[in-house]
């Protein structure tokens, strides 16, 4: 028989009804009813051409042919939980791969990860200084990634909460020079949004930037808004293939990095 054709679920009601020799104390097993147990145990001989149990004056009893499978039986369900065990390994270790710009990472994620840490000393990271855009992320064993960008791609996602943009300068009187990032047109031209902050600070001018990058920057007194944040549509987003972002410890970290 093909593997994709074996009657798991007729296999396990089987191994609790041997166990047991009684469809009812199974079937509690089971959390189903005596009658669904009879009624896997029928198509299972149906499916084998076999019968499986034989009702006698003392009950049920097991068929010479259900006994010489059991063993077998029994052992492939161990090796199913051993499979399974070694899948979760994986979660146990609670290791995270994370890939990220360098400036979202030093000016915003770093401080998060480690109060998250805080909470769980056994937790352990692994930190790529990577876009998301073009990454591999079974390549590089990547759990999670994070992209300024104006949706998640390809990938699944989650926006992470923002005000929005912000004006920031090293005064309130700086002067009316642009600090640009990110491809923008501007005076003075930087790599990315944690250098704009950093070149506002220094006096060089003005840089409209992600006010949760500017945040700390702005609570240390570095620089100053130049008026409120506004609403964009561009932001930064975590982002995972489908089955990185189903990981129990990857969903725990998108829920603390996220809100």
């Amino acid at each position: 028989m093909k593997r994709t054709h074996l009657p798991l679920n007729g296999l396990r009601v089987l191994d609790a009804a041997a166990r047991h020799l009684s469809f009812t104390r199974a079937a509690d097993e089971l959390a189903v009813t005596p009658a669904a147990v009879g009624q896997q145990i029928r198509a299972l001989e149906d499916t084998l051409g076999v019968v499986l149990f034989r009702r006698t004056t003392r009950g049920l009893e097991l068929t010479p042919e259900a006994e010489a499978g059991l063993g077998p039986l029994r052992d492939g369900f161990l090796h199913f939980e051993e499979a399974v065990r070694a899948m979760q390994a994986g979660q146990s270790s609670k290791s995270l791969t994370i890939a990220a710009p360098r400036d979202l990472t030093e000016k915003w994620l770093l401080p998060r990860l480690s109060a998250y840490a805080a909470r769980d000393p056994d937790v352990r990271f692994v930190l790529l200084a990577a876009d998301a855009e073009g990454l591999d992320f079974a390549q590089a064993n990547l759990d999670l990634a994070i992209r300024w960008g104006d949706g998640p791609g390809e990938h699944e996602g989650e926006a992470v909460e923002s005000d929005g943009m912000v004006t920031v300068a090293r005064s309130a009187d700086a002067p009316e020079v642009t600090i640009g990032w990110d491809g923008a047109d501007a005076h003075i031209r930087v790599a990315d949004a944690g250098l704009a902050i950093d070149a506002a600070a220094a006096g060089l001018g003005r840089a409209v930037v992600p006010e949760m990058l500017a945040a700390a920057d702005l609570a240390a007194g570095r620089v100053v808004a130049l008026g409120e944040a506004v609403p964009s549509r561009q932001g930064y987003w975590l982002v995972a293939p489908l089955p990185q972002w189903r990981q129990a410890k990857v969903k725990a970290l998108v829920e603390a990095l996220a809100s």
